[in-house]
């Protein structure tokens, strides 16, 4: 099975960029050590407060259980009244 990578922007609503880096960070370590976790990274645009994520997982079975995991929950629910918008990619390499 091949890899799985994520892309997500995430443009926090006015005044939440503080709050949703600290939901980011939170997540950032737990996913990390999951063990369909081949890498995730979170950046910040140095031209505005947007946020992306780069994840890739080792396959969709990873990924799956990536989302379903408690701090993915949480984070996700944490988060829902600090994004103003939300872009995910699910990509393949060609």
């Amino acid at each position: 099975m091949e890899s799985i990578v994520i892309t997500a922007i995430l443009k926090p609503k006015e005044n939440m960029e503080d709050q949703l880096l600290t939901e980011l960070n939170k997540v950032l370590e737990a996913s990390r050590a999951e063990a369909g976790c081949v890498n995730y990274v979170l950046h910040q645009s140095i031209e505005d407060d947007t946020f992306v994520l780069h994840e890739e997982w080792k396959d969709k079975d990873a990924l799956e259980s990536h989302v379903a995991s408690s701090h993915y929950q949480e984070y996700r629910t944490n988060t829902a009244d600090l994004v103003a918008r939300r872009e995910v990619f699910k990509l393949k390499t060609v």
